[in-house]
């Protein structure tokens, strides 16, 4: 089976956004930079890929320039055991970007992240479909989401 790696495109900060991401996600690596030649575009010797892994998913940061920026069309989801883990996430990758509402938001790179604990799919799936619903009116309500209120919603009669 082919193996599927995200290319992110950044105009010049991809080896600093890979660097950022490998602090914030554990058995992360850098694995490999390559750099433009005489060719070009970029003048010699400036980072053209960095290869890098988040967790064992692997990635690639290419300074490709600024024909083409992130936005919201795609995101990155991050499934967090417990508040402590989105509480992290949040923090981390929040540092320098703009909050979302449900549990997205974007970092200092303009990438897009959703950070929502698994217990979120498993409330919003329940067979009570107006326990679903009131978990879903929390939810829609939240910048990071807040389990403890999840279950608040979810228990109110």
């Amino acid at each position: 089976m082919p193996r599927i790696t995200p290319n992110l495109w950044f105009d010049t900060l991809g080896e600093e956004a890979a660097e950022f991401y490998v602090s914030v996600f554990p058995n992360s690596r850098i694995k490999r930079t390559l750099y433009y030649g005489e060719a070009g575009p970029r003048p010699a010797g400036t980072v053209l890929t960095v290869d890098f892994e988040l967790d064992g998913q692997e990635y690639t940061a290419i300074n490709g320039g600024p024909e083409f920026t992130f936005d919201e069309a795609i995101s990155l989801l991050i499934n967090c055991a417990d508040q402590e883990e989105v509480d992290h996430y949040w923090q981390r990758l929040g540092e320098g970007g703009q909050e979302g509402p449900c549990g997205w938001l974007k970092d200092k790179y303009g990438l897009s992240w959703q950070i929502a604990p698994v217990v979120l799919t498993e409330l919003l799936e329940d067979e009570d479909e107006e326990r679903s619903q009131r978990v879903m009116s929390a939810m829609l309500g939240m910048k990071k989401i807040d389990i403890a209120a999840l279950y608040e919603a979810a228990d109110r009669a």
